[in-house]
């Protein structure tokens, strides 16, 4: 049997309860083998909107996050590969890496419309099943023509990075939204204090 591989990849700056619902409601739909938690190293549809917390910040949080949970993985294949993060290169590797296994790219229904854009994006195609994640009751972008892909309900959970980032710098709680793990890690490596809310 060819193991079925979501790959879920993701700024995680920082990765929250939202992400991890995703992850793992996924992972049982579809009966995956395992989720990897993909740490952008350099995300190019957010370089120069905002300043981006560390790489290795970033993967020691989201490390932190999946913990224990069965059939999730903090991955950092992109970070070690290093530069600008493209799913086409992450899909190469990990197909170059096991041929028979099945790839799963799970992404939010507001970026299912915009996968012409991707670079290399006839290769994402070629490579990968596109999971649009969607909450209760909505019907929202799905991948354009041409695109093999499936749609999967999560709960829906109203968690913003941004909201979370501004949370850390007012020492606003942070509990039920971030795991205790991630709290911690977040702590220890002293993130998000200096950030000024606009």
């Amino acid at each position: 049997m060819s193991e079925r591989l979501g790959i879920f990849g993701g700024t995680f700056d920082p990765p929250h309860v939202g992400h991890l619902v995703t992850a793992v409601n996924v992972r049982h739909e579809l009966a995956l083998d395992r989720v990897l938690l993909v740490v952008n190293d350099q995300p190019w549809q957010k370089l120069g909107t905002r300043d981006i917390s560390a790489a290795d910040d970033r993967f020691a949080m989201v490390e932190a996050a999946v913990g224990s949970v069965d059939g999730l993985e903090a991955s950092r294949l992109e970070i070690d590969r290093g530069g600008l993060s493209f799913t086409a290169d992450t899909l190469n590797q990990l197909r170059a890496d096991d041929p028979g296994r099945e790839l799963f790219v799970v992404l939010g229904s507001d970026a299912a419309g915009g996968l012409p854009s991707w670079e290399r994006a006839d290769e994402v195609r070629r490579l990968a099943t596109i999971v649009v994640v969607e909450r209760p009751g909505a019907r929202e972008a799905e991948p354009p023509p041409g695109w093999s892909w499936l749609r999967v309900e999560v709960p829906r959970l109203e968690v913003s990075s941004t909201d979370l980032r501004a949370r850390v710098a007012d020492g606003r709680p942070l509990d039920y939204l971030l795991t205790p793990a991630v709290i911690a890690a977040v702590h220890q490596r002293g993130l998000y204090r200096a950030e000024v809310r606009p």
